[in-house]
């Protein structure tokens, strides 16, 4: 994995352009530093951009007249999350959302890296030539890491030499549709696609993300009782997104999934199932294929874990995603799989549009634009639901650093370890706050967020990226000096 020289793209050493603590050596103390061997009261040595010391309170000795210290008390300082599932539609849709402010919000939020989705940006992340044209639109304007997925599309997966330059170039790994993606230069694949890409993965050793949905002969069009009026219902949407889609593509891929085992014709691949919804039977799937030795993981996302259906207003078309939003009771499974270990980690599928594709005057669920527009409240949203079912800083740090760290193959991120570059994020659990029309927002329409209007606790005091401090309290570093991060 490299962070240097990118299509020409010389990153600077730190700067107070980059950073808002300009020093090159410091050390970050607290009361509950999360580490990979528990939450403890000490200190993180960082010099460079990297963590070169972790020392318990008891062990630390330092002259501050001599050296930096920032003292967050009894704030957590935790490794910086990384979101594995994000569309910042850059380059061809920045008006959507775009690197800058997408990775503004994402300061603001505590996440430190990001994978952006080879969708929903124009042209779509399918080539070489098109990851070219992405890490180009990323450079000097990002202000956390970004790295990129590429897209496994028919063309592509029929053509071997196609994928194997894609993949030579830098992507971390490949996103698939098994049903239409609603981009027109990103076609849905069939599982025969997917089975004739894994050998090729399997080489890399990289794995392939799946949005595991398929198109079911339903029962007729789902009927408009009430004329237009209906499709402002959501359990209208819901209908014509049953649970059996995602059962359905899970079977399929299951099949595939076994090839992935020790001795398998596609060993060294590995399957990723993106933001699980059913947590009956398309989860029991996963977990038996888990059990048999098959190469797969699962996410779901703080949307699933913090809405239910029936709490969704009529025309608050603000909640469409796909695959949907589900019932109260399917909620409360989700929870049990993640507190289980079932669920391996959590994104944020952050899928923003321009606020007219949401229809929010209409409130047609029908025909509205789908995706959840989330990127900086994850942290404090899987806080707030997340309290009620106990969790942990710990369980916090593994489904929002370490795990996604291994899915993507950023061995240098995920966990305050000595080595590792100093990527963390600081944040105060017990303080809440108000996303209202005063709180200030970074994504690009606000909008358009299902967040909006929420009371939520856990909030982010200071965001360090390669030791860089570029997010501190409503401030962001005056320069862009995150990376585009390419697999080599």
């Amino acid at each position: 994995m490299i962070l240097k020289k990118v299509y020409g793209y010389i990153p600077q050493l730190p700067s107070s352009d980059c950073s808002l603590l300009p020093h090159n050596h410091y050390w970050i103390s607290s009361k509950r530093i999360v580490t990979p061997n528990g939450t403890i009261s000490g200190a993180v040595e960082i010099k460079e951009g990297r963590i070169i010391s972790v020392v318990a309170e008891e062990n630390w000795h330092v002259n501050s007249s001599f050296t930096t210290v920032v003292n967050y008390g009894e704030s957590v300082v935790m490794p910086g999350f990384i979101d594995v599932h994000a569309h910042l539609d850059d380059p061809g849709r920045s008006e959507w959302e775009g690197f800058p402010s997408g990775t503004k919000a994402a300061a603001a939020g505590g996440v430190t890296t990001l994978v952006d989705m080879p969708l929903n940006s124009a042209p779509s992340t399918v080539s070489e030539e098109t990851l070219k044209l992405k890490v180009q639109a990323a450079e000097g304007r990002v202000y956390v890491d970004v790295g990129f997925w590429g897209g496994l599309v028919p063309e592509n997966a029929e053509n071997a030499s196609s994928l194997e330059r894609l993949l030579n170039a830098g992507v971390l790994g490949l996103k698939s549709f098994m049903v239409p993606s609603g981009i027109n230069d990103f076609p849905m694949t069939t599982a025969s696609h997917i089975k004739e890409a894994l050998p090729t993965l399997a080489r890399y050793k990289r794995p392939l993300l799946v949005h595991a949905e398929v198109l079911l002969d339903l029962d007729g069009k789902v009927e408009l009782e009430d004329g237009v009026e209906n499709a402002r219902s959501y359990s209208t949407y819901l209908k014509t997104r049953p649970a059996s889609m995602e059962e359905a593509a899970i079977n399929q891929l299951i099949t595939l999934s076994k090839d992935t085992r020790a001795g398998g014709s596609a060993e060294g691949a590995h399957l990723h199932i993106v933001h699980l919804s059913d947590a009956r039977t398309s989860l029991n799937l996963i977990k038996e294929a888990k059990q048999r030795g098959d190469s797969i993981t699962v996410e779901t996302c703080p949307h699933y874990l913090a809405f239910a259906a029936e709490d969704i207003p009529d025309g608050d078309t603000r909640f469409k995603c796909a695959p949907p939003i589900r019932d109260a009771a399917n909620k409360e499974k989700l929870w049990d799989a993640l507190l289980d270990g079932d669920i391996d980690m959590l994104s944020s599928d952050h899928s923003p549009s321009v606020p007219e594709m949401k229809l929010l005057d209409e409130g047609d669920f029908l025909k509205a634009w789908g995706g959840i527009s989330s990127l900086q409240f994850v942290l404090p949203a899987t806080w707030t639901h997340g309290r009620k079912y106990g969790i942990t800083f710990e369980q916090l740090a593994s489904w929002w650093s370490e795990n996604p760290a291994k899915l993507a193959g950023l061995t240098t991120k995920g966990a305050i370890a000595v080595g590792n570059q100093a990527d963390i994020v600081v944040w105060e659990p017990d303080m809440e706050f108000d996303l209202d029309n005063d709180y200030p927002v970074h994504i690009k329409h606000p909008s358009i967020s299902a967040y909006m209007g929420s009371r939520l606790s856990g909030k982010v005091l200071a965001t360090f990226v390669r030791g860089n401090l570029v997010y501190k309290e409503g401030n962001h570093a005056s320069q862009a000096c995150a990376l585009p991060i390419l697999h080599r």
